[in-house]
């Protein structure tokens, strides 16, 4: 990897916050919040090995390391879970007897109101996939498992995989152009902030003016 190298999980908080992005990646700024712990507390669950099991049907594995070091891309990250279905049509497995399709799951705490899934958690998960299927030479399937329903949802990167594929360029490209300048953005117009854990890093409450406290601060004088 070289400095031009993005994690994965840093692409939905520049979706979410361009902003927020540059705190995190440039600052090394970050607060946490009820909404973060949550999210933190579930994927601890995932990761603790506790989802990794083998059967006569699959092989299914947590935190597991991916990515894809072509120029167009240059990302990593951790997946939630992948699962190796047998399947005659599959493709081969290191270590492993026979051939199976790739599944990648990502794990989400609350299923969007309106919708199926997240834009921001889509791109995430493809971009998983762009690793996937460069590691196992294979055309992975890509799911969002949501706990409050406890079901998943298949992403449609088979029909859409070229409207994703341009967005993650594009993604990509814009924030190594803010990492190269080490620039913090502005907030965006419209921004919601109320949820963002970020908010009193990224805009700090400022100490009421007070005539009294700079004029007995400049005089030397202790204020009481």
């Amino acid at each position: 990897m070289n400095e031009k190298t993005i994690n994965i999980r840093a692409i939905q908080h520049y979706m979410y916050c361009p902003r927020r992005f540059a705190l995190l990646e440039i600052n090394d700024d970050w607060e946490e919040n009820a909404f973060v712990i949550k999210a933190n507390i579930q994927h601890k669950h995932v990761h603790d090995g506790s989802h990794s099991y083998s059967d006569s049907r699959k092989i299914v594995r947590s935190d597991i390391a991916v990515y894809n070091d072509d120029a167009d891309y240059d990302i990593f990250g951790i997946t939630d879970c992948i699962e190796f279905v047998r399947s005659t049509n599959g493709i081969i497995i290191g270590g492993y007897e026979g051939n199976f399709q790739v599944r990648i799951i990502e794990y989400k705490p609350k299923v969007p109101k309106g919708n199926l899934y997240n834009e921001t958690d889509a791109i995430q998960v493809f971009a998983q996939k762009i690793c996937a299927d460069s590691i196992w030479k294979c055309e992975s399937e890509a799911y969002i498992y949501y706990s409050d329903i406890r079901k998943r949802v298949k992403l449609p990167f088979d029909t859409e995989y070229e409207k994703y594929d341009k967005m993650l360029k594009k993604l990509l490209a814009e924030m190594r152009e803010i990492l190269a300048e080490k620039r913090i953005p502005p907030r965006k117009k419209g921004q919601k902030c109320s949820g963002c854990s970020m908010t009193d890093i990224c805009f700090p409450k400022e100490k009421k003016y007070c005539v009294r406290d700079i004029v007995m601060s400049e005089k030397g004088a202790e204020l009481v």
